[in-house]
Parts: structure tokens; C-alpha cells; sequence
């Protein structure tokens, strides 16, 4: 069972190491620019750190949950590479973001793909699965 979903779980683990590194980014950039919580306004680099990981944690659970239902439902490697590139954009995006708001671009349009790619697995699994006598 578990060599059925081991690459699963790594990228996984390394999707959540991910998360964590972009909230310490938030974190440092908060002690930079002296902005306590609750607040979110501030200088222009720590909104841009602080939006960046907003955005990236608003699709952390739809990343997770196609990974998952993918994985299983079509085949594990196809699916560990692509959540890889995913999560690869994402690391991308949010470098990008904290230059400048433009910077987020390509790299957004890269990660939009790859969970297009991501639900078209899930979907192909689960209907072979549904369809199989």
C-alpha cells in the first residue's frame, strides 16, 4: 500500500514545507517593515510578501485534494510530477510577487495549468473507475 502512495506523500510534505517557508517570509517581513498583526497594510514589500502567501494558502486545499484524487484515481508518477512543477510555479509566483505585482504573472498562468492538468487526471481516473465493469 504504501509504494502505491509514497510520491504522493512526499510531494505532499514538501507542498506543506513550502507553505511554511512563504508564512516565515511573511513573518520576517512583518519584523522588517515594523507591522504587527492583525494588520495587513503597510509598505509595499510586505503587502506583496503577505499577498503572495495569501494567494498561494487560498489554493493550498484544491492543490492537496486533486494531488490526492488524481494520484490515486489515475497513476501516482504522473501525478507526483506534475504536483512538482505545481508546486515549483507556486515557489516562482510568490519570488515573483515579492519583486514587483507584475512579476506573478507567468508564473500564475503556470500553476492555473497545472491544476487544469491536475482536475483532468482526477476527472479521467475517476470516470475509468466508474466505467470499469
Amino acid at each position: 500500500m504504501r509504494d502505491q502512495i509514497d510520491l504522493l506523500a512526499t510531494v505532499t510534505v514538501l507542498g506543506v514545507l513550502e507553505q511554511a517557508y512563504f508564512t516565515l517570509q511573511v513573518i520576517y517581513a512583518r519584523r522588517k517593515h515594523k507591522i504587527s498583526p492583525p494588520e495587513t497594510r503597510g509598505h509595499p514589500e510586505f503587502e506583496r510578501i503577505f499577498r503572495a502567501q495569501a494567494n498561494c494558502s487560498e489554493y493550498f486545499p484544491i492543490f492537496i485534494s486533486l494531488l490526492w484524487v488524481a494520484g490515486i484515481f489515475f497513476h501516482q508518477g504522473t501525478t507526483a510530477a506534475c504536483g512538482l512543477l505545481y508546486l515549483y510555479s507556486r515557489l516562482r509566483y510568490f519570488q515573483g510577487y515579492t519583486v514587483t505585482a507584475q512579476g506573478r504573472l507567468g508564473p500564475l498562468y503556470a500553476s492555473a495549468w497545472m491544476l487544469g492538468l491536475l482536475l483532468g487526471l482526477a476527472l479521467a481516473g475517476l470516470l475509468a473507475h466508474f466505467l470499469q465493469p
